[in-house]
């Protein structure tokens, strides 16, 4: 880099994707926070529809926005520069420094895009090192992909641009730890070899001792300590990153007493609207793909979705269209964020070719709400705050805060879910809360608010009503109960060291 910023921090690699890059960097950045060094999580190069919508509404990934806080320190588009956000198997958008830059293929965006990124990630780099004094940097799957590596922009790249070490990631309980380690290694170039100063094996279940012989092993074959061996961590409470985490963040299965069945849509986006279900103790989540999975829930949600319109005639040819209809016929609960609260609506128009590439496309939605969506160009991104609308007939003042990110306008009718506190309104509710459609992410983050719905329908359950959970004064605390595990399972001094020690000659 040019700039008259020494970078100082380490960047995390992994032998493969979810193996864990994501919470040891959340976990790094709260223990350096820990000891009173002002500490930046950093991703070059983001995918995922798991979005974060920083305090000037911009767009980042979710994941260096959770890590901020974790940091203790306010999200910035620094932080994660470049975001891919899939919107079919084929093209991504990219968000660059928080805004909608384009729609690229795969190739394209290899071939006309890379250039630009370099400059970015240098751009970003140099601003988070005049403010903060480590930065801790995450990879994306794994370093050497031979038929990416040319170009990349998001691993060992980026450890060459900020001249900083790297920590290798493991998974150990997926299998083939050994191989997986040596194979990573082996593919690195000598340069690249020589930046990495650590090993940490993750998702260890069983006696640690056990695999002493292990640790003594790859360090006699590699060169290279083994910082740590951390064992496999059940319901940590992290929010995950993208759709790889999903079905670990909810797998394990609460016998609750009230059945929330959420569609599993091919583009599901902001999936960790729905994790604070996971502290009701008497909330059972399902994901459910097809119409087989769905059964006779208490609740269904339709996501927010990066391709609503497509993510529509699924529902429609799983047959899954029809059964929320009987599902809301039979007087049960729906409700639908973002792109499932388009669904909702009569009818859904691409007019300007943004959600299918066809302009002028009509497609018609669920006709639960008398409403219709049109998707125009500009793509709006911004915090929100505002409360439950009167016209709720809900008596008592409830006040949400949460983030818009949509590109559809949908008109409006005599039904708003939330008054927004510039005066406008948003979403529908009908039926004492039985069909509820909103814009508004991190809704059910909402203690207040998630206290009152839930209690509404155990009460037309015939089931008792509880306590309200505190979900922000938990937050701080999962944070250091999670660098607490990693510190007892970790060499940190000798972390410490390598971020300090590392020679920039």
């Amino acid at each position: 880099m040019n700039g008259d910023h020494n970078i100082h921090g380490v960047m995390v690699v992994g032998t493969a994707s979810d193996v864990g890059k994501s919470l040891v960097v959340t976990s790094l950045c709260r223990l350096f926070a820990n000891e009173g060094i002002k500490v930046a999580p950093f991703k070059s190069q983001n995918m995922s529809n798991n979005s974060y919508i920083t305090v000037d509404g911009k767009e980042i990934g979710r994941a260096q926005g959770i890590q901020a806080e974790a940091a203790r320190t306010e999200a910035t588009i620094w932080m994660n520069p470049i975001l891919l956000k899939p919107t079919s198997d084929q093209q991504s958008e990219v968000v660059l420094f928080g805004k909608r830059e384009s729609v690229f293929s795969g190739k394209g965006y290899r071939q006309s895009f890379y250039e630009k990124g370099i400059e970015s990630i240098k751009m970003a780099l140099e601003r988070l090192a005049q403010e903060f004094e480590v930065i801790v940097m995450e990879g994306a799957g794994s370093p050497v992909e031979i038929n990416l590596k040319d170009r990349e922009l998001v691993n060992m790249k980026v450890a060459e641009l900020a001249d900083v070490p790297v920590i290798l990631v493991a998974d150990i309980d997926r299998g083939g730890v050994f191989a997986s380690v040596i194979g990573t290694l082996d593919l690195l170039t000598e340069s690249e070899r020589k930046r990495v100063k650590g090993m940490i094996i993750n998702k260890f279940r069983g006696d640690i001792e056990l695999f002493q012989d292990g640790v003594e092993w790859l360090e006699h074959r590699t060169g290279i300590p083994v910082l740590g061996v951390l064992p496999y961590l059940e319901q940590h409470m992290i929010e995950g990153e993208d759709s790889l985490s999903l079905q670990d963040r909810f797998s394990f299965v609460k016998d609750g007493a009230l059945d929330i069945a959420i569609i599993k849509l091919p583009f599901i986006s902001n999936y960790t609207d729905f994790e604070p279900f996971l502290y009701e103790e008497d909330v059972t989540i399902r994901w459910v793909e097809n119409a087989n999975q769905l059964g006779n829930p208490d609740v269904i949600i339709i996501p927010g979705t990066k391709s609503t319109i497509h993510d529509l005639q699924f529902l429609k040819n799983h047959h899954l269209f029809e059964l929320i209809l009987s599902h809301v016929k039979n007087g049960k609960y729906l409700v639908g964020i973002c792109g499932g609260y388009q669904m909702m609506c009569e009818t859904l128009t691409d007019e300007e070719g943004t959600d299918t590439g066809t302009r002028k496309y009509t497609e018609h939605g669920l006709g639960l709400i008398p409403a219709d969506t049109v998707f125009y160009s500009q793509k709006k991104t911004t915090r929100v705050q505002g409360k439950i609308h009167q016209a709720t007939g809900i008596s008592q003042e409830l006040h949400l805060q949460g983030y818009e990110i949509h590109l559809g306008h949908t008109s409006s009718h005599r039904r708003p879910f939330v008054l927004l506190e510039d005066g406008s309104e948003d979403g529908y509710y009908q039926d004492n809360g039985k069909i509820i459609g909103t814009y508004l992410h991190s809704l059910f983050h909402n203690d207040e608010w998630r206290h009152y719905w839930l209690n509404g329908i155990r009460s037309n359950k015939g089931i008792p009503v509880r306590q309200i959970v505190k979900l922000q004064k938990q937050k701080d605390q999962k944070y250091d109960r999670l660098a607490e595990h990693f510190k007892s399972h970790l060499d940190w001094e000798k972390i410490i060291e390598i971020v300090s020690m590392w020679d920039k000659s």
